[in-house]
């Protein structure tokens, strides 16, 4: 059963580790084509916070393997579910209007697709034991 357990949990890491890949190279590409708001900061500043926190998750999940920390970032990570809905589905402006397309809904949907499959993942860890 122990290795089980394990298993869900470096199974959550590696997920993890995959979606944080995965906006970071997000972030990359969005800083290239200057859709980073130039207020915000370096944008190597903010990959390197990015890189952290990827880190400090994926060695938590991996090594320390506790459920409470899977379910803090379970829920953290849920935290983005709106934003990815309301960018894949409900496109409106300031106005209500369709808003500027300048990032695709199809990006969005298919972020919200990979936050899915990592919330399920996180979850298996915290909850399925």
């Amino acid at each position: 059963m122990p290795e089980t357990r394990a298993r869900k949990f470096r199974q959550a890491a590696f997920v993890y580790l995959h979606v944080g890949l995965l906006y970071l190279a997000a972030v990359w590409v969005m800083a290239g084509l200057d859709m980073v708001p130039a207020e915000r900061g370096p944008i190597w500043v903010w990959m390197l916070a990015g890189v952290g926190i990827l880190a400090v998750v994926v060695w938590g999940l991996w090594s320390w393997q506790n459920v409470w920390f899977a379910r803090a970032i379970w829920a953290l990570h849920a935290l983005r579910l709106p934003a990815l809905i309301e960018g894949a589905f409900f496109r409106l402006g300031e106005a209500g209007d369709a808003a500027d397309p300048t990032i695709p809904s199809s990006f969005f949907l298919t972020a919200l697709v990979v936050v899915l499959v990592n919330l399920w993942m996180l979850a298996r860890a915290g909850w399925d034991l």
